[in-house]
């Protein structure tokens, strides 16, 4: 299906700003931690930049292991590369076979996660070296089964605590982050020149005046929601357009918005509200200061296995504040949060032009 163009408009869903309130207060007092593994999380086993982490720290740990044990060079060659039998079938299957059924540990309590991955892990262990003496004439001593296994079943353990320990770092710092983007999002001069517009248009037009207090309400409520979640790329196309209708109340045509959009890349998922700040940061620079405005376009395509997202806008005078840069870093390291090498931020910047491109995996 063709991508489908279309300018700016307010959609119809309703807005449950009382909502936010419950969530807010459960990301500040810190309740409610997901289980381990739990998708709906920003970051879990199957992300590319954990694999890779995770099989070089486990050739780091063998090869300082066996540094300890071997007499020479040529030893500590040997017994690495019989290891990485090991160590690599273990790792990868254990990692293969937690993201296959990402969706299954969740539904355990947190004490059966443990024991159910660490279980794996010793198995994944076992396996690995059922194959490495397939190559031996030598039976391995039961002492050495179970030390195997010890291995395996602590090196899942370690993998999940890191995993936790990620986890809760994480959470002081998205809802310190959350707070600070929350004042660069909806400042208060664009909640006076909201509210101005929707009594101005009170009497002349209440339907639509009751769709810009709504359309802030959406915003308020996504702002004060969860930051530790994700949402589809759909849900962060809406509430842009939701803010870019309440901004074209106070520009009029001098914010001429365009849309392209693949209906085939509306499943991506990202993190919540980072579409808005972009938008936003293109109303700011590349419109409000320029008395004849300025052009907005914004595209999305999937390209394979991979979701584009486009937001180029016209670049004339400079701002009448300077930025700071922090919504794109704010952006920046939210992706990486999530999606880590696998999510890519470019940046291009001309005199008349300024292009940002994200691409994310699907």
């Amino acid at each position: 299906m063709p991508p489908s163009s279309s300018r700016s408009h307010r959609p119809d869903r309703p807005a449950t700003p009382d909502s936010a309130w419950r969530d807010s207060a459960a990301a500040s007092t810190g309740e409610g931690f997901a289980p381990l593994l739990d998708p709906s999380r920003t970051f879990d086993v199957c992300h590319v930049g954990l694999v890779l982490r995770t099989v070089l720290g486990v050739q780091v740990l063998l090869g300082l292991g066996t540094a300890l044990l071997a007499r020479d060079a040529a030893q500590w060659l040997t017994l690495t590369a019989n290891g990485t039998v090991v160590t690599m079938f273990a790792a990868l299957s254990w990692l293969l076979i937690v993201c296959a059924g990402k969706r299954l540990w969740p539904q355990l309590a947190e004490p059966l996660q443990w024991l159910a991955l660490m279980s794996l892990g010793a198995a994944c262990a076992l396996l690995g070296f059922a194959l490495l003496n397939l190559t031996s004439d030598e039976a391995a001593s039961a002492w050495r089964w179970g030390s195997i296994a010890a291995v395996g079943a602590s090196g899942a353990a370690l993998l999940l605590a890191w995993l936790r320990q990620r986890d809760r770092s994480q959470r002081p710092a998205d809802a310190l982050a959350q707070l600070a983007e929350l004042q660069s999002r909806i400042r208060p001069h664009f909640l006076f020149n909201t509210l101005n517009s929707a009594i101005a248009l009170v009497q002349i037009d209440p339907a639509r005046a009751e769709g810009v207090l709504e359309d802030l309400a959406e915003l308020f409520r996504v702002a004060l929601a969860d930051s530790s979640a994700s949402v589809t790329l759909a849900d962060e196309v809406e509430l842009a357009k939701r803010y870019l209708a309440i901004e074209e109340i106070r520009f009029g045509e001098r914010l001429r918005v365009t849309w392209h959009l693949d209906p085939a890349a509306s499943a991506a998922r990202l993190p919540p509200l980072l579409l808005q700040p972009l938008v936003e940061n293109a109303v700011r620079h590349g419109v409000e200061p320029n008395d004849e405005g300025g052009e907005l376009e914004v595209t999305t395509r999937r390209r394979g296995d991979e979701v584009e997202i486009r937001i180029v806008n016209s670049v004339g005078a400079p701002a009448r504040t300077a930025g700071h840069g922090l919504a794109l870093r704010n952006v920046r390291q939210r992706l990486g949060l999530m999606h880590d090498v696998a999510a890519r931020f470019h940046i291009e910047a001309t005199p008349g032009r300024f292009d940002l491109r994200i691409l994310l995996p699907l």
